[in-house]
């Protein structure tokens, strides 16, 4: 199912990416030879395209006919889009004629340039049509946020509302953390946040993390070299907020249901072990598998215990509620239509900023290993479809991809951006053979950059399965 979501994220963006380019082609008459939905390697499940005044499909096609080519068309009909979809489910391209990309060789580029051609083009329309991906994907995103706030508001749990504070990555226990803690302040700087605390132990190489521990403010020294070790081990979270595991569902043939529990007991203790954050019981729990224990929890502000002789596998069968505004008190704010939209592009230029600021860690030493490829994307998402969170990850995930493409490396939009940027200051076209070579060269980093990515996501797995 994370699969399945991710891939229909990720074919949204492409798509949205794609026609980007497409409508700036068509805007300044230029003609795009082909739209494909997926890749078509030997052969394409769909192909679509419109010429003697109807529509045209073929299925299943490995070849197309001559007479859906180009030069054998009307005039009117020869500047008409060969629509596609492949069955190589991992993006699309938008094939544009007289633009050298992954879509082309040097054959193709030895014609007469056409005026109808991208490289016949005024350098500003160039730009316009190369920039088009980003900016619907970054437009895309911004409206989706705004679409979010206008819809769902937002929800935000302010970071001394977790009453029973935080659970901390190892690595930050090392630095005096306990479990338990709640920020107050980074540098003598006051945190109301997770998200900022966060990014600011991560980003900012803090000497200084005041916590409330205790209902005492405590000084913590932070070692220098935070940035890499935590590069290093690659951490899912350096802190999430600790809630009581609260009973929200049973599985079918739940232990616990079995043996009496309720929907709403909240669990405290095991065997007179006290339990108080979920983390710590689900911990706690699979210690006593296959053993008798007794089950201490409150219902309705009664404190009650239960025998349980837990099965092998050491589980009750047991969901617990996840939703924070059903535990803490979550500040929620809604939006009107007209507050949502200035409200959506501000949390988005947020985001982007953000992200952005992360980047450096690739270039702390080890910075790679933190690089994921498809499987770490995939892993973002929820196990079932939950609309919220696609939309959330939808719209970030745009904001990546137009970051990434505007990154000025061969092959990417940013490497035709520089290159039609230089053509428009010296006045002179980048010679055909050169932007060939250069094409090839950022084919070559982006398929370096594929293999890291990528290597990484499944050392990750093989590692988790050998443990």
């Amino acid at each position: 199912m994370k699969a399945l979501i991710f891939l229909v994220s990720l074919t949204l963006l492409v798509v949205t990416h794609e026609l980007g380019h497409l409508l700036f082609a068509k805007l300044f008459g230029t003609r795009v030879n082909r739209f494909y939905v997926f890749f078509n390697w030997k052969f394409s499940i769909i192909k679509a395209k419109k010429f003697n005044g109807k529509w045209h499909f073929l299925f299943f096609n490995s070849k197309t006919p001559e007479s859906w080519e180009t030069e054998n068309l009307r005039p009117e009909d020869q500047n008409n889009t060969l629509w596609g979809l492949g069955w190589i489910p991992l993006g699309g391209y938008c094939d544009i004629a007289g633009m050298i990309d992954e879509t082309k060789d040097s054959s193709d580029m030895a014609s007469t340039p056409q005026p109808w051609e991208y490289r016949t083009k005024p350098g500003w329309q160039r730009l316009c049509i190369i920039s088009g991906g980003v900016l619907v994907n970054f437009i895309s995103a911004l409206i989706i946020y705004s679409c979010i706030f206008a819809h769902w508001g937002t929800d935000e749990l302010p970071m001394r509302n977790a009453k029973l504070g935080y659970e901390y990555h190892q690595l930050l226990l090392d630095e005096g953390f306990q479990n338990g803690d709640i920020i107050y302040a980074i540098d003598g700087v006051e945190q109301y946040s997770m998200k900022d605390a966060s990014q600011a132990i991560l980003l900012n190489n803090p000497r200084t993390v005041t916590v409330l521990r205790n209902d005492s403010l405590v000084d913590l020294s932070v070692r220098e070299g935070l940035l890499n070790r935590l590069t290093d081990a690659n951490p899912k979270y350096l802190m999430i907020p600790r809630y009581p595991f609260v009973v929200k569902d049973f599985i079918p043939g739940s232990l616990g249901k079995h043996c009496g529990m309720q929907i709403g007991d909240s669990l405290v203790s095991i065997s007179g072990i006290p339990t108080p954050s979920a983390v710590e019981f689900t911990t706690t729990l699979s210690k006593f598998a296959g053993d008798s224990i007794t089950l201490g929890f409150y219902r309705n502000r009664q404190y009650m215990e239960i025998p349980i002789l837990l099965e092998k596998d050491g589980k009750l069968g047991i969901y617990a509620v996840d939703d924070m505004s059903q535990l803490f008190d979550v500040k929620h704010v809604d939006y009107t239509f007209f507050e949502a939209i200035p409200a959506g592009i501000s949390y988005g230029w947020e985001t982007l900023v953000s992200y952005v600021s992360s980047l450096k860690i690739l270039f702390t030493p080890g910075g790679t290993k933190g690089l994921g490829g498809f499987i770490s994307m995939a892993s973002l998402f929820p196990d079932t479809w939950d609309w919220l969170r696609f939309w959330n990850l939808t719209a970030l995930l745009a904001l990546v991809l137009a970051f990434m493409n505007i990154i000025p490396i061969p092959g990417l939009d940013g490497g035709h951006i520089v290159i039609t940027l230089w053509e428009m200051i010296t006045r002179k076209p980048v010679n055909e053979k050169v932007l060939n070579v250069i094409q090839n060269i950022g084919l070559v980093l982006l398929l370096l950059l594929l293999i890291i990515a990528n290597g990484n996501d499944l050392i990750r797995l093989f590692n988790g399965f050998t443990r």
